[in-house]
Protein backbone atom coordinates (compact mmCIF):
# COMPACT_ATOMS: atom_id res chain seq x y z
CA UNK A 1 0.00 0.00 0.00
CA UNK A 2 1.90 3.35 1.04
CA UNK A 3 5.03 3.36 2.54
CA UNK A 4 7.17 6.33 4.16
CA UNK A 5 11.13 5.80 4.32
CA UNK A 6 13.24 8.48 6.13
CA UNK A 7 11.19 11.03 5.19
CA UNK A 8 12.58 14.70 5.04
CA UNK A 9 11.16 18.32 3.88
CA UNK A 10 12.36 21.72 4.61
CA UNK A 11 10.64 25.51 3.77
CA UNK A 12 13.27 27.77 3.03
CA UNK A 13 15.93 27.03 5.75
CA UNK A 14 13.18 25.71 8.69
CA UNK A 15 13.45 21.95 8.69
CA UNK A 16 9.14 21.09 8.57
CA UNK A 17 10.02 17.12 8.43
CA UNK A 18 12.16 14.82 10.22
CA UNK A 19 12.88 11.05 9.06
CA UNK A 20 9.46 10.51 9.01
CA UNK A 21 8.88 6.44 8.92
CA UNK A 22 5.53 4.67 8.25
CA UNK A 23 3.61 2.36 6.38
CA UNK A 24 -0.29 1.83 5.95
CA UNK A 25 -1.60 -1.34 6.12
CA UNK A 26 -3.97 -1.93 3.62
CA UNK A 27 -7.61 -1.53 4.81
CA UNK A 28 -6.63 -0.57 8.07
CA UNK A 29 -7.23 3.40 9.44
CA UNK A 30 -4.31 4.97 10.93
CA UNK A 31 -4.82 7.89 12.16
CA UNK A 32 -2.06 10.75 12.29
CA UNK A 33 -1.76 12.78 15.64
CA UNK A 34 -0.10 15.88 17.25
CA UNK A 35 -1.10 19.26 18.40
CA UNK A 36 -1.01 22.14 15.52
CA UNK A 37 2.15 23.01 13.99
CA UNK A 38 3.85 19.71 14.37
CA UNK A 39 3.74 19.09 10.73
CA UNK A 40 0.68 16.52 9.93
CA UNK A 41 -0.74 18.45 6.97
CA UNK A 42 2.61 19.18 5.47
CA UNK A 43 2.93 14.89 5.95
CA UNK A 44 -0.10 14.93 3.87
CA UNK A 45 0.91 17.77 1.43
CA UNK A 46 4.12 15.60 0.29
CA UNK A 47 1.84 12.52 -0.10
CA UNK A 48 -0.18 14.42 -2.75
CA UNK A 49 2.44 15.69 -4.22
CA UNK A 50 1.83 19.53 -3.09
CA UNK A 51 5.18 19.80 -1.63
CA UNK A 52 8.38 18.70 -2.30
CA UNK A 53 9.53 15.78 -0.36
CA UNK A 54 13.67 16.72 0.05
CA UNK A 55 15.06 13.52 0.48
CA UNK A 56 13.54 10.12 2.06
CA UNK A 57 11.11 7.59 -0.28
CA UNK A 58 7.04 7.58 -0.41
CA UNK A 59 6.05 4.05 -2.45
CA UNK A 60 2.84 3.19 -3.76
CA UNK A 61 1.32 -0.16 -4.64
CA UNK A 62 -1.90 -0.55 -5.73
CA UNK A 63 -4.16 -3.20 -4.97
CA UNK A 64 -3.10 -6.08 -7.81
CA UNK A 65 0.02 -4.21 -8.19
CA UNK A 66 2.94 -5.98 -9.29
CA UNK A 67 5.62 -3.73 -8.00
CA UNK A 68 5.82 -0.41 -6.01
CA UNK A 69 5.60 3.04 -7.73
CA UNK A 70 7.64 5.82 -6.48
CA UNK A 71 5.18 8.15 -5.88
CA UNK A 72 7.64 10.91 -5.86
CA UNK A 73 8.09 10.77 -9.69
CA UNK A 74 3.92 11.02 -10.51
CA UNK A 75 2.97 14.60 -10.25
CA UNK A 76 0.45 15.91 -7.95
CA UNK A 77 -2.23 15.39 -10.66
CA UNK A 78 -1.99 11.96 -11.54
CA UNK A 79 -1.81 10.76 -7.56
CA UNK A 80 -5.59 10.51 -8.29
CA UNK A 81 -5.94 8.67 -10.96
CA UNK A 82 -3.03 6.19 -9.06
CA UNK A 83 -5.99 5.16 -6.55
CA UNK A 84 -5.46 8.02 -3.74
CA UNK A 85 -8.30 10.06 -2.41
CA UNK A 86 -8.09 13.05 -0.59
CA UNK A 87 -10.09 15.59 1.72
CA UNK A 88 -8.60 18.72 2.46
CA UNK A 89 -8.95 20.61 5.90
CA UNK A 90 -11.04 23.30 5.28
CA UNK A 91 -13.04 21.21 2.58
CA UNK A 92 -12.81 23.52 -0.26
CA UNK A 93 -15.77 22.57 -2.21
CA UNK A 94 -16.70 24.73 -5.69
CA UNK A 95 -19.26 26.90 -3.85
CA UNK A 96 -20.94 28.28 -6.39
CA UNK A 97 -21.50 24.83 -8.04
CA UNK A 98 -24.03 22.21 -7.82
CA UNK A 99 -23.63 19.33 -5.90
CA UNK A 100 -24.31 16.91 -8.86
CA UNK A 101 -21.27 19.26 -10.12
CA UNK A 102 -18.66 18.90 -7.89
CA UNK A 103 -18.68 15.87 -8.16
CA UNK A 104 -18.67 15.56 -11.90
CA UNK A 105 -15.94 17.67 -11.57
CA UNK A 106 -13.98 15.41 -9.74
CA UNK A 107 -14.80 12.42 -12.55
CA UNK A 108 -12.51 14.05 -14.65
CA UNK A 109 -9.56 13.44 -12.36
CA UNK A 110 -10.13 9.31 -11.50
CA UNK A 111 -9.92 6.22 -12.69
CA UNK A 112 -14.14 6.16 -13.13
CA UNK A 113 -14.06 5.37 -16.90
CA UNK A 114 -18.13 5.56 -16.63
CA UNK A 115 -18.33 9.09 -15.79
CA UNK A 116 -20.95 8.12 -13.20
CA UNK A 117 -21.45 8.85 -9.68
CA UNK A 118 -20.64 5.83 -8.26
CA UNK A 119 -23.46 4.23 -6.12
CA UNK A 120 -21.92 4.11 -2.87
CA UNK A 121 -21.80 7.89 -2.75
CA UNK A 122 -25.33 8.08 -2.60
CA UNK A 123 -25.44 4.77 -0.14
CA UNK A 124 -23.11 6.70 2.39
CA UNK A 125 -24.85 10.16 2.56
CA UNK A 126 -27.80 9.78 0.74
CA UNK A 127 -29.09 13.66 1.97
CA UNK A 128 -26.77 14.76 -0.80
CA UNK A 129 -28.33 12.72 -3.54
CA UNK A 130 -31.82 15.06 -2.44
CA UNK A 131 -29.64 17.90 -3.20
CA UNK A 132 -27.90 17.48 -5.89
CA UNK A 133 -29.01 20.03 -7.70
CA UNK A 134 -28.62 22.60 -4.71
CA UNK A 135 -25.79 24.81 -4.35
CA UNK A 136 -23.07 23.98 -2.70
CA UNK A 137 -22.34 27.00 -0.95
CA UNK A 138 -26.06 26.37 0.48
CA UNK A 139 -25.23 23.39 2.19
CA UNK A 140 -24.30 23.40 5.90
CA UNK A 141 -20.92 22.60 7.09
CA UNK A 142 -22.12 19.23 7.95
CA UNK A 143 -23.33 18.98 4.63
CA UNK A 144 -20.18 20.52 2.84
CA UNK A 145 -17.96 18.27 4.85
CA UNK A 146 -19.85 15.41 3.08
CA UNK A 147 -19.97 16.88 -0.27
CA UNK A 148 -15.74 16.71 0.26
CA UNK A 149 -15.49 13.44 1.04
CA UNK A 150 -18.01 12.11 -1.71
CA UNK A 151 -16.10 14.20 -4.03
CA UNK A 152 -13.22 11.85 -3.03
CA UNK A 153 -14.81 8.95 -3.23
CA UNK A 154 -16.07 9.76 -6.95
CA UNK A 155 -12.70 8.39 -7.94
CA UNK A 156 -13.43 4.98 -6.31
CA UNK A 157 -9.97 5.01 -4.13
CA UNK A 158 -8.06 2.59 -2.63
CA UNK A 159 -6.55 4.87 -0.34
CA UNK A 160 -8.54 8.50 1.45
CA UNK A 161 -6.99 10.85 2.80
CA UNK A 162 -8.80 12.97 5.48
CA UNK A 163 -7.42 15.89 6.87
CA UNK A 164 -9.26 16.76 10.51
CA UNK A 165 -12.53 15.96 8.88
CA UNK A 166 -14.39 16.98 12.59
CA UNK A 167 -12.21 20.72 12.98
CA UNK A 168 -14.94 22.57 14.21
CA UNK A 169 -17.70 20.80 14.58
CA UNK A 170 -20.38 19.72 17.46
CA UNK A 171 -19.94 16.51 19.21
CA UNK A 172 -23.15 14.80 17.13
CA UNK A 173 -21.32 15.66 13.79
CA UNK A 174 -18.15 14.07 14.68
CA UNK A 175 -19.86 11.29 16.05
CA UNK A 176 -21.73 10.81 12.44
CA UNK A 177 -17.83 11.27 10.67
CA UNK A 178 -17.03 8.40 12.71
CA UNK A 179 -19.51 6.32 12.09
CA UNK A 180 -18.77 6.89 8.11
CA UNK A 181 -15.22 6.69 8.74
CA UNK A 182 -15.34 3.15 10.27
CA UNK A 183 -18.52 2.31 7.01
CA UNK A 184 -15.44 3.31 4.68
CA UNK A 185 -12.87 0.49 6.08
CA UNK A 186 -16.03 -1.61 7.11
CA UNK A 187 -18.57 -1.55 4.11
CA UNK A 188 -16.01 -0.54 1.59
CA UNK A 189 -12.88 -1.70 2.17
CA UNK A 190 -10.75 1.51 1.89
CA UNK A 191 -7.40 2.35 3.43
CA UNK A 192 -8.08 4.91 5.28
CA UNK A 193 -5.59 8.00 6.80
CA UNK A 194 -6.98 10.63 9.47
CA UNK A 195 -5.19 13.73 10.63
CA UNK A 196 -6.15 14.77 13.91
CA UNK A 197 -5.18 16.91 16.37
CA UNK A 198 -6.53 14.98 19.12
CA UNK A 199 -8.58 11.37 18.71
CA UNK A 200 -12.08 12.48 18.45
CA UNK A 201 -13.38 8.66 18.41
CA UNK A 202 -12.93 5.30 19.94
CA UNK A 203 -9.63 3.27 19.04
CA UNK A 204 -12.95 1.29 17.52
CA UNK A 205 -13.17 3.65 15.01
CA UNK A 206 -9.42 2.77 13.91
CA UNK A 207 -6.41 0.47 14.06
CA UNK A 208 -3.18 2.21 14.13
CA UNK A 209 -1.49 5.74 14.77
CA UNK A 210 1.16 8.09 14.02
CA UNK A 211 2.69 10.61 16.72
CA UNK A 212 4.02 13.57 15.41
CA UNK A 213 5.92 16.32 17.65
CA UNK A 214 8.66 19.29 16.36
CA UNK A 215 7.71 17.35 12.70
CA UNK A 216 9.36 13.98 13.97
CA UNK A 217 7.39 10.46 14.50
CA UNK A 218 7.71 10.56 18.10
CA UNK A 219 5.65 7.06 18.37
CA UNK A 220 3.58 4.57 16.46
CA UNK A 221 1.73 1.57 17.12
CA UNK A 222 -1.64 0.06 17.38
CA UNK A 223 -4.35 2.76 18.87
CA UNK A 224 -4.46 -0.07 21.62
CA UNK A 225 -1.05 1.19 22.77
CA UNK A 226 -1.67 5.01 22.76
CA UNK A 227 -1.67 5.13 26.17
CA UNK A 228 -2.35 8.04 28.85
CA UNK A 229 1.42 8.43 28.91
CA UNK A 230 1.10 9.55 25.44
CA UNK A 231 -1.41 11.40 25.50
CA UNK A 232 -0.56 13.49 28.12
CA UNK A 233 2.70 14.45 27.03
CA UNK A 234 2.16 14.79 23.35
CA UNK A 235 -1.24 15.80 23.27
CA UNK A 236 -2.91 17.77 26.11
CA UNK A 237 -3.08 21.06 25.76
Amino acid sequence: MLRLQAVNQFFGPKHILRDISMELPPGQCTYVLGRNGVGKTTLVNCIMGHLPVSSGTVTWRPAGGAEELNLLQHPVEQRAALGIGYVPQGRQVFSQLSVDENLRVALLAGRNKTRQVPSMVYELFPGLHNMRHQRAGDLTESGQQQLAIARALVLEPELLILDEPTGGFQPSVVKEIGHNIRRLQRDFGLTLLVVEQQLPFTPSAGDRFCLLEGGCNVAQGTLDQLDDSLIQTYLAV
